[in-house]
């Protein structure tokens, strides 16, 4: 091992214990510190030791502490909690590491929500972070002592689906470094919603690798100490700059004597990371990468479809569509399957500061449908694939949801086909005034124009009311459900494609709704990080219980 060096650090009234050093012949006086942190109950940074180690070996500094009422520390651990966990993070941090210097942070299940209130903490500084099997609470978790098990904190973070609106999650969706996350094979105490939580916020801006360890349970400290050759791996994964064979190969793409001068993640994806590019001379592209597992495997057959879908639209009037430059769908040369293609004016809107403004940019929604359903392409897109099915879906207890779910209980209407974009939302639309390139300051909306409609990898054959009933969902949990319901009339007053009538319409539309349950709040992240904080997991449930609800009263 690396030599370290013991300390004892006196803050508020306890005595916090820990070991630092390194930055040897391979590190310098601005190399990373790495700070490993344990987890709750008897964790402690003795077996994180060899793990912290290993990042000495690379050159890097080190920094492993006790939190008060674990190992060598003072303090009671029913007093801890984890607002003070952070604190004591940082009291120790600025004690023992160089001001302004790069932090890597490690963090081992219950420190997964201190490397997010670090990462909040300090920014910009956090280069790097190793998650394994990490946890993250609900908001109000965060002051409460933990007690002895059997008290208010216990009691919060039981709660079904807690977690869910964990302000961690926004801080790792915002985070834009290197980052792993440390799967194991079996977890009795993480939730895989939770990891699968996680896993999307970080895949929504930051450089990530899932650190799979089919072999090892819940304690990944332990097994990472254990098992040298994972330690390793684990290790080279998170000191490995992200990115740098899609650099490559977005500079071969370019015009000659052009390079990249800017690089800047766009907010409101949700299945890939999207990116602006600003050339040298100006010129902006976008770049998009399918980071989570999920979209990466099937990402050969969606990026093709789209850059394909890309090229169809290029010549069609009255679709503002980007236009694809080099698509990499499988991967071969970039570090993650990308899609490369020129940029579009104008921004998402999801706000509702401005009614008149709201009910404008619903009329230019439907009329924009409607105009994509006209599309005649040479050769058919693939049929159109279903979202959940009666043995997929899972609803809330309730005679409502049962009878929502028996609606689809059926073979599916027949219908004519058209065109679809198939994930036609305010979240893939763009918009700005008079074509200056912004949509702010709209007023009543005069002068607002849709700029782009972006997101065609789900483009398909089926049914128009596939189209307009996903609006509608989107629309019922953005702004409220009489939104939602009313869409179809903004539709068909602007010509669209003939729907159904009665139960088959309901069916569609019941088909796309009841694909958010039980949880409407997994896709509003997004939305969230565009400024609508009021989108509550209770605000977005309530929603899409009363817009099924609407429905049924509508049509069955």
């Amino acid at each position: 091992m690396t030599e370290l060096i013991p300390f004892a650090y006196e803050h508020d009234g306890e005595t916090l214990r820990g070991v630092y050093g390194g930055g040897g012949a391979a590190g310098s006086a601005r190399s990373a510190t790495v700070v490993v942190l344990h987890g709750a109950g008897n964790g402690s940074k003795e077996r994180l030791l060899p793990l912290l180690d290993e990042f000495l070996g690379r050159g890097c500094h080190g920094l492993a502490l006790d939190f008060s009422g674990h190992g060598e520390s003072t303090g009671e651990l029913r007093e801890l909690s984890l607002r003070r966990r952070c604190e004591q993070a940082v009291a120790v941090i600025d004690a023992y590491v160089p001001a302004d210097g790069p932090l890597v942070l490690v963090g081992v299940s219950m420190s997964g929500q201190t490397v997010a209130d670090l990462i909040a903490h300090y920014g910009a500084r956090v280069t790097a972070l190793g998650l394994c099997a990490p946890a993250v609470y609900a908001a109000e978790a965060w002051d409460v002592p933990f007690g002895d098990g059997r008290g208010p904190f216990s009691t919060i973070i039981r709660g079904p689906g807690s977690w869910r609106a964990a302000p961690a999650l926004d801080v790792l969706r915002t985070y834009e470094g290197r980052a792993v996350l440390a799967v194991p094979g079996t977890d009795a105490v993480i939730p895989p919603e939770v990891t699968e939580a996680v896993q999307g916020a970080l895949c929504a801006r930051a450089q990530f690798t899932r650190f799979e360890l089919p072999d090892a349970d819940h304690r990944v400290g332990l097994w990472l100490r254990d098992h040298a050759q994972d330690r390793r791996e684990f290790v080279s994964a998170v000191l490995t700059p992200g990115w740098a064979a899609t650099r490559s190969w977005v500079a071969k793409q370019l015009p000659p004597g052009r390079t990249v001068a800017d690089s800047r993640a766009l907010s409101g994806g949700w299945s890939s990371q999207m990116r602006r590019l600003t050339l040298d001379d100006g010129t902006g592209l976008v770049l998009r990468t399918f980071v989570k597992p999920f979209f990466r495997r099937h990402a050969p057959g969606l990026l093709a479809r789209e850059a394909s879908v890309l090229a169809l639209l290029a010549g069609q009037e009255g679709i503002p569509a980007a236009r694809p430059i080099a698509v990499d769908a499988s991967a071969e040369l970039c570090d993650h399957p990308s899609l490369l293609m020129s940029l579009l004016p104008g921004r998402v809107r999801v706000d509702e500061e401005d009614a008149a403004a709201l009910e404008r940019r619903l009329d230019l929604l439907a009329a924009q449908l409607v105009r994509i359903h006209r599309v005649v392409p040479d050769e058919r897109p693939r049929p159109y694939q279903a979202w959940t099915s009666p043995e997929r879906v899972r609803t809330p207890p309730g005679p409502l949801w049962e009878r929502a779910v028996d609606v689809i209980r059926r073979e599916p209407p027949s219908y004519e086909g058209c065109f679809l974009h198939r994930d036609f939302h305010p979240g893939n639309v763009l918009f700005d005034r008079d074509g200056d390139g912004n949509a702010d300051g709209d007023g009543d909306g005069e002068g607002l124009r849709i700029s782009g409609v972006v997101d065609w990898v789900e483009t398909s054959w089926g049914p128009a009311d596939l189209d307009v009933a996903h609006c509608s969902t989107a629309l019922a949990l953005l702004h409220g459900p009489e939104y939602g319901l009313g869409f179809r009339a903004r539709y068909e007053a602007f010509g669209g494609h003939r729907l159904a009538d009665g139960p088959d319409h309901l069916y569609w539309r019941l088909l796309d709704a009841l694909a958010y349950s039980p949880d409407a709040a997994k896709l509003a992240g997004p939305w969230r990080e565009l400024g609508r904080t009021d989108l509550t997991p209770e605000v977005l449930g309530g929603r899409l219980e009363a817009y099924v609800a609407g429905l049924l009263e509508a049509y069955a």
